[in-house]
């Protein structure tokens, strides 16, 4: 309950950020209504388009039960384990090891893995990994994921918009209708640097909840922990190549790191993600004991 409450806390401030932007730009109630109505429509966006988006970014393909049998029936269990509906399952054209899923909603979700991480992962660590997917959709965090990036490509656009208007003289000298000089200031210099440390923050939080959900749902944490160190030295050596806004949506992140470089990674250090899972294996002996 309490990563659920950051993340709407984290949400609800990202979507006020664009509001307050497009009020300081634009000034008055005409930029409050235009923050609002920007933040419906990246909102309604997200909710239609992200599976499509994030599937054609990492090039994914869709896989049958008798192309991939092993990997259909995995998800398959786990998915009737899980009571949700079998999402789709998909399969990224990469030599590096990683994870994602993706969609809306439990009705309209897809997991995708990479070609290596079936090359490297034995049974139980890419079950784990498959569960931390699953995760993901029971928790609606795929779609969360992708509100947070738009939300806060959205305010990244408008601060460029302002930028290159202050370049080339633009924007009105009329305090009533042109907005507050501070705001249009701080909106160039702070507001895409904030969006993005939301954001990130937001990712963080879920992977934390996705890998306690796994543990759970395979009775196994160890072997997700396993799994996460595996796949971080892996990932250093090959990470995979792609928009960085949708970084959050993978399992692992090879530059996740400690303190402040932290504050701008997508995912919780490695470190921590395992001292957590073997608290939850702990945690799980004793209940069973």
């Amino acid at each position: 309950m309490g990563n659920q409450f950051k993340t709407l806390v984290l949400l609800a401030t990202l979507s006020g950020l664009l509001i307050a932007i497009s009020y300081w730009i634009i000034g008055g109630s005409t930029g409050l209504i235009i923050g609002i109505g920007l933040a419906a429509v990246t909102n309604l966006f997200s909710w239609y388009q992200s599976d499509k988006i994030a599937l054609a970014v990492y090039r994914a393909q869709p896989v049958s039960e008798a192309e991939a049998p092993k990997l259909y029936r995995m998800v398959q269990k786990l998915s009737q384990r899980a009571n949700i509906p079998m999402p789709g399952v998909y399969i990224v054209p990469s030599q590096t090891a990683n994870a994602f899923a993706t969609g809306r909603d439990p009705e309209h979700a897809a997991v995708a893995v990479t070609e290596g991480i079936l090359q490297i992962l034995p049974e139980d660590e890419l079950e784990g990994v498959i569960a931390h997917e699953l995760t993901h959709i029971i928790n609606r965090d795929t779609l969360t994921q992708a509100v947070a990036a738009t939300i806060a490509g959205a305010i990244s656009f408008l601060a460029q918009m302002v930028s290159y208007s202050l370049w080339f003289g633009g924007g009105s000298r009329d305090d009533d209708r042109g907005g507050n000089p501070l705001g249009v200031l701080l909106t160039v210099l702070l507001a895409p640097l904030a969006a993005t440390i939301i954001q990130l923050g937001i990712s963080r939080t879920r992977e934390f909840s996705a890998d306690a959900g796994a543990g759970k749902l395979t009775g196994n944490p160890r072997a997700l922990a396993r799994a996460l160190q595996r796949l971080e030295a892996t990932a250093r050596q090959l990470p995979l190549d792609a928009n960085p806004a949708f970084e959050p949506l993978l399992i692992i992140n090879p530059i996740s790191g400690k303190f402040l470089g932290n504050l701008f990674s997508s995912h919780p250090s490695t470190e921590d993600r395992v001292e957590q899972l073997l608290k939850l294996e702990q945690q799980l002996t004793t209940t069973t004991y």
